[in-house]
């Protein structure tokens, strides 16, 4: 049983909803997050990533920089950039992509569900991330920035979406990259409770992305509770904003992988190395691999096709078998010398909706040898996190990403 619940959200008014929304805090660095901030005052970056309006050489961390996201976040507010609703809702929120769209119900989680573990994760989390957002999280005392969760459907839920997509929505604007965003008000107390109904037979969720949000979230109800010891369960506190996707909407593109040297191999001893573990075969054209167990590699201005040798990978094992794990466990930790790949600095992570393009860029750069993967299937994410086990890191990029400012949950609402 899942729990949804409406909530009293801040949002901005329908003139300034795209001048509002932005890509979230952790797809992007300062410097960027600043060019893309630049001329746009209303940018949800001045919330989310705050030390772009502070001098270049502020400590991210720094406590100016908190109070500075907490500063522009009631100054949108008291512009009359964003209102305050005036009683609790849930939306509708649709993304275009191309061939792509995912339509989520949005609303709020239950902490006790994440830590009951009916809201599923498949990573890690890494303190250090988890600080930052606890901090940015109690200083703005709101939830900024939504979870993107997947849910097996249910007929009930889907009529109440059916419903909304056949009106005109409340928002309807194109962001950066050509993604169409389009928002549903659902004020109806009726289709409401439907939908709260509908989640109760909903057994699991799964946390898409957003891991560190969600865990920070989580973190800070906790801490709230103990400071609050006769709290009752139904202060904001106890809940997270979130975003309800259908699993079969969502597309997961693949997580290619940058290396920075060859650990001191000459090309023979590595392409050696590799054919004990592939089938080795020089491509005229990039490779962008169809199917699983297939790799690209680029090395030295020249593609190669990668394919597993037979009975190197444990197909009854849900996580052993991921693409992502054995390249790790045959490749980067054995010849490459990269034993944990979170921490380690010789290996980096590009997502797949940059291209082929940027891992020959980088090679060129700053790397030397890259990997194009075949994507994670959103099947393979639910069954690892339904068996409570975890994937390798940096194994799922989803897109379109979910925008940041459209929706607010202030935790003392």
């Amino acid at each position: 049983m899942s729990v949804i619940k409406p909530f009293l959200a801040v949002r901005p008014k329908k003139e300034y909803a795209a001048e509002v929304a932005a890509l979230p805090y952790d797809v992007m660095n300062s410097a960027e997050a600043r060019a893309a901030a630049a001329g746009k005052p209303y940018s949800f970056l001045h919330v989310d990533k705050a030390e772009i309006d502070l001098p270049l050489d502020t400590d991210l961390y720094a406590d100016a920089v908190y109070a500075k996201a907490a500063e522009n976040l009631q100054k949108l507010l008291s512009d009359g950039i964003c209102f305050r609703e005036d009683r609790e809702k849930l939306y509708l929120y649709r993304q275009t992509m191309g061939k792509t769209v995912q339509t989520g119900i949005v609303g709020c989680a239950a902490v006790d569900d994440y830590v009951n573990g009916v809201i599923k994760r498949h990573e890690l989390t890494r303190a250090d991330k988890e600080a930052d957002r606890i901090r940015h999280v109690d200083t703005c005392n709101a939830n900024t920035g939504p979870i993107f969760l997947a849910y097996r459907e249910t007929a009930q839920i889907n009529r109440v979406i059916d419903k909304y997509l056949s009106l005109a929505p409340a928002y309807d604007f194109v962001s950066d990259g050509g993604v169409r965003n389009e928002v549903w008000v659902i004020g109806d107390d009726a289709d409401i409770q439907s939908l709260v109904d509908g989640f109760r037979q909903v057994e699991s969720l799964y946390i898409a992305d957003g891991h560190h949000r969600a865990a920070s979230a989580v973190k800070v109800a906790l801490k709230r509770r103990e400071a609050h010891p006769d709290y009752t369960g139904d202060e904001e506190f106890n809940y997270f904003l979130a975003v309800y996707f259908r699993a079969d909407e969502l597309k997961i593109l693949d997580y290619n992988r940058l290396i920075k040297d060859t650990n001191g191999l000459s090309d023979d001893e590595l392409f050696e190395k590799l054919g004990g573990v592939f089938t080795v075969a020089p491509s005229r054209t990039p490779v962008r691999p169809a199917h699983r167990h297939r790799f690209g590699m680029y090395y030295k201005d020249r593609w190669y096709c990668l394919d597993l040798k037979p009975g190197l990978a444990d197909e009854n094992d849900v996580v052993d078998s991921l693409d992502v794990s054995i390249l790790q466990k045959l490749v980067n930790e054995p010849i490459f010398g990269i034993g944990d790949p979170r921490t380690d600095k010789r290996i980096d992570f590009v997502g797949g909706i940059r291209g082929l393009e940027e891992l020959e860029k980088r090679c060129h750069e700053d790397m030397t040898l890259a990997f194009s993967m075949y994507p994670t299937s959103l099947s393979e994410l639910m069954d690892i996190a339904d068996s409570g086990r975890i994937m390798p890191p940096k194994s799922t990029w989803f897109e379109p990403k979910l925008l940041s400012g459209l929706f607010i949950h202030e935790l003392d609402g």
